[in-house]
């Protein structure tokens, strides 16, 4: 908190030059046939200055003589904007008439301008209210699975990312409120990400690179949680929600709440879950997923200054959470291995306007995150990864000049990774980075034009690299696998052909092991060009050109051991395999030079988006030049564990080994369709239907690794005045276009469905609920696990729940 301290000060200070409004702006806000739309936002653009329509559709705005432009916004509505001229001592009336709108319409404030998501030349999709609570898993991946364009990389349902057309890891940007959430999941998918659906407001998912705002971290797309932990305004109010699962006996409790007290607004959230072990379809005599229970709670504690001209703000978040790692043992032993995470995190955001001829907004977001992840066998802590990071960003938005508005961003970030253990695969890093960005944007009639630039320089640094003698074992046929993987209770699969165990791989990597320091500095640089054109009355096209690099994580380049979370033994990029002058295979450090990813982005957008009919469809063609990947290399090594005290023979070696991966830099294309509709066939029902499907491929032939199947989903809705249900049905189609080693998925059909009964108890509004998934209770492995035949989806669930809100 020391380190929040003087930031806090300082723009308490700057703010001393905040504003009272003298004038009034009163308007009505109506549907096209005249009726009021209560409830409705209406928003000076560029400003905190925020109002609500009260049952006539009325709102009253107080301003300072000038012009201004007006944002409104209102469930099923297309926004408006509206240009209003304030003169001193008079009173500017207007009105505002809103065009129903099938596709829901949410302004997104992971971009600099708040603007909406049909605004936008990037693809952007919004889950929040209803939608977000009916669709919240225990991890961030599953909550996010049915959104178009996503994907996860299941894991036992413990602990999931999310995959944004075919991206994930390294480069895709989890942030809490706009700033990075600081956790391990980039590391690899056994590592849960530190968040909570169930105490989000709405999660933001950037289809494609966003590099310009976020980093060279950002070039696959970006996922940002927004809650109310700083608030925004003076607003009493307050979520709660309790739900019990059939499937694996999950218990969760959520709640926040917020109210102020004079110019200071306070929030607090918490959370409790609980479950055991879920069940899939039994398939071979076995239903119930072993180390697949766990248990998390957390609290956030946060409080903002609210002043005429935005709000200062601070905030407290702590997360403890406990869960098995599905897949995690050691040939034939059982061993229940669990993750014990915690997370302590201060964050500050400020958002501050002024009315001087240069500056028009600061918004300040600062975050230092300290994260621990300790892996616990028999109660012992095997392995404990910790992440503590410091995160600043500063925004300058300068006042519209020609018609022009935009302005510079600097962004300041650094990361101390550490990683202590016999599984500790990467070593102690240190990687930071400082980037100055500059964006603009400009209205030329029906077409709005974004251009933006960003300079970043990264560097990672890490004093004791090891690489050390191992052996190595060639794999067998994939007859002998698929029989080693039933001896292994299929715990190694790695959307690969199974492998077998080195029981006595500890001691031979006992041998020479080099130690040395490694010091890498970047200089990623992106640019992009976009254009919203509406070239009619309720349809836009979109276009967004992006050419973005990045710098490899220290994961990728460092990395030399076992991850036996994924079933794998993993070497980085800074090392290559040799086999000289007929000599046993061994690693040396690449000859090769250590380069950034490329990645050259065309992103096109059509959009119906006015009536009770509407559509978005999206084309998108990314080359990837210097692609880091996991390539299989046909040779397996130890497990890092020392077996021999079961005394296996010289067949028992190679039954303790893993496959070996080594990340090799290719170029790669990555190219695809999403198309999604809305029907809003009465005032009542609604029916959807949307697809997506992606390619990606090496260019010098081939697949890559867990690449996404194609699916088509359909949901059918109903909100009426008491009732609202959906009903989801999704084909997730066969995935045949494979990696070298890398075994196909057959495909499965999901039918999930939900009904809720509102009504109203005093000052609350009430909400009991039903939710069932995989209601045909179908096997179905995810293509894009590591461990898809350890952990399939589980089976048929039904969890019964009930939430309020005042």
């Amino acid at each position: 908190m020391r380190k929040l301290s003087p930031i806090m000060s300082a723009l308490l200070a700057i703010s001393a030059s905040g504003h009272l409004y003298a004038e009034q702006v009163q308007g009505t806000v109506t549907n096209t046939q005249g009726a009021a739309v209560v409830g409705a936002t209406v928003k000076v653009v560029g400003t905190n200055n925020v109002v609500k329509t009260n049952e006539n559709g009325v709102f009253n705005l107080d301003v300072k003589p000038g012009s201004y432009e007006l944002h409104v916004v209102a469930d099923r509505f297309v926004h408006e904007n509206v240009d209003v001229n304030v003169i001193e001592n008079q009173t500017a009336q207007v009105s505002v008439s809103l065009d129903k709108s099938a596709i829901e319409i949410i302004d997104v404030s992971a971009t600099p301008f708040h603007s909406s998501n049909i605004e936008s030349a990037l693809p952007i999709t919004v889950l929040q209210g209803e939608s977000l609570r009916m669709r919240q898993e225990n991890t961030l991946g599953d909550t996010l699975s049915k959104e178009i364009g996503v994907h996860s990389n299941f894991h036992g349902s413990v602990a999931s990312t999310p995959i944004i057309r075919g991206l994930d890891g390294p480069r895709v940007l989890i942030t809490q409120n706009g700033l990075d959430a600081g956790d391990a999941s980039r590391v690899g998918p056994d590592h849960a990400v530190s968040t909570e659906a169930s105490t989000t407001e709405r999660i933001e998912v950037l289809r494609g690179p966003a590099t310009l705002f976020y980093g060279s971290g950002a070039i696959g797309g970006v996922v940002n949680l927004v809650d109310e932990r700083i608030p925004r305004d003076r607003d009493t109010k307050g979520e709660w929600l309790a739900e019990h699962n059939s499937n694996n006996d999950q218990k969760l409790f959520s709640g926040s709440f917020n109210t102020s007290v004079g110019d200071v607004a306070l929030h607090a959230d918490g959370f409790y879950r609980d479950n055991e072990n879920y069940h899939a379809p039994k398939k071979d005599g076995k239903d119930e997923i072993a180390n697949s229970a766990s248990e998390s709670t957390g609290f956030t504690l946060g409080s903002s200054y609210l002043l005429d001209n935005g709000f200062v703000g601070v905030s407290y978040q702590a997360l403890d959470q406990e869960y098995g790692i599905p897949g995690h043992s050691h040939g034939d032993e059982e061993i229940a291995v669990l993750a014990d995470m915690e997370q302590k995190r201060w964050q500050l955001l400020s958002e501050l306007d002024f009315e001087n001829s240069v500056i028009k907004t600061l918004n300040t977001k600062v975050a230092y995150t300290d994260y621990r992840h300790s892996e616990l066998e028999v109660g012992v802590v095997g392995t404990t990864f910790d992440n503590e990071s410091l995160e600043a960003r500063v925004e300058l938005l300068h006042q519209d000049y020609a018609g022009w508005r935009g302005g510079v961003s600097l962004h300041y970030k650094e990361s101390d990774f550490i990683a202590v253990g016999a599984e500790a695969f990467t070593p102690p890093s240190e990687t930071s980075s400082i980037a100055l960005a500059w964006i603009e944007e400009r209205h030329f009639d029906d077409v709005l034009l974004q251009l933006g630039a960003r300079v970043e320089r990264t560097k990672i640094t890490a004093a004791k690299v090891r690489l050390p003698e191992i052996e190595l074992f060639e794999d067998h046929d994939e007859h002998d696998h698929d029989e080693h993987a039933d001896e292994a209770h299929g715990h190694h699969e790695h959307g690969h052909d199974e492998h077998d165990h080195d029981e006595h791989a500890h001691h031979d990597q006992e041998g020479m092991t080099r130690n040395f320091a490694v010091e890498h500095e970047f200089t990623p640089v992106s640019f992009s060009a976009g254009l919203v054109w509406d070239f009619a009355d309720g349809y836009n096209l979109g276009l967004s050109l992006s050419h973005s690099e990045r710098a490899p994580s220290a994961a990728e380049l460092l990395s030399f051991g076992p991850h036996i979370g994924t079933g794998s033994y993993e070497v980085g990029g800074l090392f290559s395999l040799h086999n000289d002058h007929g000599e046993a295979a061994h690693f040396g450090l690449t000859d090769h030079e250590i380069v950034m990813e490329t990645a050259n982005n065309i992103d096109l957008s059509l959009r119906k988006f006015k009536g009770d009919f509407g559509f978005i469809l999206n084309a998108f063609y990314n080359q990837i030049d210097d692609y880091y990947y996991e390539q299989a290399t046909g040779l397996s090594a130890g497990d890092g564990h020392d077996h021999s005290a079961h005394g296996h023979d010289d067949h028992g070696e190679e039954a303790h080994t893993l496959p070996l991966y080594l990340f090799t830099s290719q170029d790669v294309t990555l190219h695809g369709f999403e198309a999604q509709a809305v029907w809003q066939v009465t005032d009542e029902f609604s029916w959807k239907v949307q697809g997506d499907i992606i390619r990606a491929r090496l260019d010098n032939g081939g697949e890559l690794p867990r690449t996404p199947p194609a699916r088509i989903t359909t949901e059918l809705s109903y909100e009426g005045e008491k009732i609202s249900a959906d009903l989801f049905v999704g084909q997730h189609f066969e995935q045949t276009h494979i990696a070298a080693l890398e075994t196909s998925t057959d495909s499965y059909t999901m039918v999930d469905a939900n009904v809720n009964y509102h009504f109203t108890l005093g000052q609350h509004d009430l909400a009991v609920y039903l939710k069932g998934k995989n209601l045909t209770d179908e096997y179905a492995q995810v293509h894009t696990s590591f461990l898809k035949d350890l952990t399939p989806l589980a089976g048929r669930s039904i969890a019964v729940g009930i939430r309020g809100s005042f």
